[in-house]
């Protein structure tokens, strides 16, 4: 069961989706910093509203990555959630372009390995990329400006995104192929950073976690702070101590 909203669980477990034993929980909340109402998750769910959620604040996935989207069953813009805290929208996508989650799955990871193909027209013609157990932050390195059309993931799961430095709109690439750019949710054959997603089924520390915020003044200083300590002599050269 959910907390005390008593929203329930979905009781499906969502082993076909990943590797064997896979066992997913996720869990929204209404409002940023994990307030308000709560659903918990073992499984997709094609329309948040109809769980009385209309609104997504902030995200605690707890095992196996997941992928929400913008519209109703799982169309509009993608975001990848791996195991970790979100508490706020701007932590789980810097796209900025929508504000709203209304649906979620969970991701099909096939192996702990990770190979992808990327081709620069649709059809898995044209120039080619072979990516291997690696993160690229820019295409552009390596000969592919702006224009990807077609991809093959080999093994694993992986999410590409519009621009350098994993910034923008989001794409998923789980095994398969993909013909043509439309097939992986884009309207256009711009990527420009790819990146492995990771599966707490072997990657156990998962790979998200939200930076440290900057330390905050204190709002009660100490009226008679101790005095700094005196410096210490300096200790004389080594010229000075020769003559």
């Amino acid at each position: 069961m959910s907390d005390q909203q008593g929203v329930p669980d979905q009781q499906v477990a969502g082993k076909s989706q990943g590797g064997a034993g896979a066992v997913y929980k996720a869990s929204l909340f209404e409002f940023e910093n994990f307030r308000g109402k709560k659903v918990e998750l073992s499984a997709e769910c094609k329309d948040l509203i109809e769980k009385n959620l209309e609104k997504v604040g902030s995200i605690i996935v707890e095992s196996c990555p997941w992928v929400a989207f913008e519209q109703k069953g799982f169309l509009g813009e993608q975001f990848v959630l791996e195991k970790g805290e979100y508490p706020r929208w701007s932590t789980w996508t810097n796209s900025q372009s929508s504000s709203c989650l209304l649906s979620i799955r969970p991701l099909r990871v096939d192996s702990a390995d990770h190979k992808l193909h990327l081709f620069e027209n649709a059809s898995f013609a044209g120039r080619k990329m072979e990516i291997v157990d690696d993160d690229i932050p820019s295409l552009w390195v390596h000969g592919f400006q702006d224009r990807v059309a077609s991809a093959k993931a080999v093994n694993g799961t992986w999410v590409g995104y519009m621009y350098p430095g994993y910034r923008g709109r989001q794409f998923v690439f789980e095994h398969g192929e993909y013909k043509h750019w439309n097939d992986w949710g884009a309207t256009e054959p711009q990527l420009q950073s790819i990146r492995r997603v990771r599966d707490m089924q072997w990657h156990k520390r998962g790979c998200f976690t939200v930076p440290d915020p900057a330390p905050k003044p204190n709002p009660n200083p100490n009226p008679n702070p101790a005095p700094a300590p005196a410096p210490a002599p300096a200790a004389p050269s080594a010229m000075a101590a020769s003559s």
